[in-house]
């Protein structure tokens, strides 16, 4: 009898070659295939997987190459067994014991205090996927973006970044980055003032660490960006709030002894309003006076449909208290996990080494496509057309908000890719993020921004990833919901 073990995926990237490659060599390794008996005949796995004879035939001999199976004339294909000893059992070991739940947890832990990402793992596959964060995949510039990749990759650049950086960073980035992303913010900085990173949170768990151990709180905007309130707890600071309006953080409200503000000036996350020039001034006098750093995380500042960018904390600082921290992720696409800080210094060179422990450098050649990308322009020429879509997209999401959920506050922005909402007293957005997901739409419940976790009158949408044309119809669905919750049940 044929052994039906074998089950393409439902999707993959991969050639059918390279799918029945993967589940073969797997069922190998875990020991599910007996070693004494032949695979399927090229005939019989084709018409068990619907695939051709000449695509098994291909994926068996690349598993002979690979040294999972041998050969045998007249007889088919076998576990290759000089592999199935290495994964057996010496003799008179016992067998590993099946994992069950049955087994003692060899650890305990205490209830994280950590926010988890809670949006579900097939969020693409939901129609009004409204959550931040998600980037357009149509966007993505990829033929400039191959062409980069190709130069970067040419054997004459092999030197460049095929061996350990230890803890540097490439110094071609790093003059891109000088030149033109950060002097378009208004900052001016030395290469020894600039560190590449594995994108902005992991910047954030830097600066963390970089601050431990030194019995001062970390004050946060509150509601505030939950990552940045998850890395300052993971370094064991005490994390306290500083509430929010529409003009931004309130300097006057930070807590007596903190070491470090944290704001989101650009557009405050997750409530999307920026902060205005005085109130980014008195930040700066408030600093200097009370003796802490400020870090400034210029979340979406490239996103402004109406006015000129506000200049960066950093280009107001003359006393070196701004800590900035930018990401590319955030504008050319999240996979590619490139961040930046600029800092005095001396803060830079502990950063370095505390990366350094971490991960020693972020991969050199996605650092040298990046440089390229930048350098020949397409990082300029991809950042208008993103601006020109979003754009778009930020007019119809914003007046779909105000015809069908005019029952509900919104904040005023100026840009950025998402829309804060708060209902009346009683309201609660938890249950509305909840019985929304059963109707295909995700959205953001504000409750998990707020650090006492208790206000659940908020919620947000963000409108990057859904497309233009179904923006509307994705918000009456949830100016539906909305109008159930706030309709007073009916009397018997």
């Amino acid at each position: 009898m044929t052994p039906h073990l074998f089950k393409l995926p439902d999707t993959s990237g991969l050639s059918l070659r390279d799918q029945i490659c993967e589940v073969v060599s797997a069922a190998i390794t875990s020991r599910t295939l007996p070693h004494d008996r032949p695979l399927p005949s090229c005939r019989e796995l084709a018409g068990q997987l619907n695939v051709s004879r000449n695509t098994v035939f291909a994926a068996y001999h690349r598993l002979i190459e690979l040294g999972f199976l041998i050969a045998r004339d007249r007889s088919g294909y076998f576990v290759n067994p000089d592999l199935r000893m290495s994964l057996s059992p010496a003799d008179g070991e016992d067998k590993p014991a099946r994992r069950g739940h049955a087994l003692p947890a060899p650890i305990e832990f205490e209830p994280s205090t950590l926010i988890p990402i809670e949006n579900p793992l097939d969020w693409v596959r939901y129609p009004y996927p409204f959550i931040y964060n998600q980037f357009d995949p149509d966007l993505f510039p990829v033929d400039a973006w191959r062409e980069c990749s190709r130069q970067a990759l040419s054997r004459r650049q092999i030197p460049v970044w095929v061996g350990d950086s230890v803890e540097s960073d490439s110094p071609r980035l790093v003059q891109q980055l000088r030149q033109r992303v950060l002097s378009y913010r208004g900052i001016y900085a030395d290469d020894d003032e600039i560190l590449v990173t594995l994108g902005a949170q992991n910047a954030l768990c830097i600066i963390s660490m970089v601050l431990a151990n030194r019995n001062r709180p970390i004050a946060i905007e509150d509601p505030g960006f939950h990552g940045a309130r998850n890395a300052f707890r993971l370094a064991g600071h005490k994390v306290v709030g500083v509430p929010v309006d529409r003009d931004g953080l309130i300097p006057s409200a930070i807590p007596a002894g903190s070491q470090l503000v944290f704001t989101t000036p650009s557009h405050q996350f997750p409530t999307m309003v920026t902060m205005s020039l005085a109130r980014r001034r008195a930040l700066i006098e408030a600093a200097i006076e009370n003796d802490f750093l400020v870090l400034e995380d210029d979340y979406e500042a490239e996103i402004n449909y109406f006015t000129r960018p506000s200049p960066s904390l950093r280009s107001l600082d003359a006393n070196g208290r701004i800590v900035y921290v930018g990401s590319l992720s955030k504008t050319i696409s999240p996979g590619i996990r490139l961040g930046f800080i600029v800092a005095h210094r001396n803060i830079i060179r502990e950063a370095r080494m505390i990366r350094g422990v971490m991960l020693r450098h972020p991969p050199t050649i996605v650092q040298e496509t990046a440089a390229r990308f930048i350098r020949l322009g397409y990082y300029d020429a991809h950042l208008r057309h993103v601006e020109r879509r979003y754009r778009k997209r930020w007019h119809t999401m914003r007046d779909a908000i105000r015809r069908h959920l005019s029952m509900l506050d919104m904040t005023d922005t100026v840009g950025g890719s998402c829309f804060w909402l708060t209902g009346p007293a009683g309201f609660d957005a938890t249950e509305l993020a909840a019985r929304l997901t059963s109707e295909g739409v995700l959205v953001d419940k504000g409750q998990t921004f707020y650090l006492n976790n208790e206000n659940r009158r908020s919620f947000r949408v963000g409108f990057a990833y859904v497309p233009v044309g179904k923006l509307e119809e994705g918000v009456r669905i949830i100016a539906r919901e909305v109008r159930k919750l706030l309709s007073p049940p009916r009397s018997q």
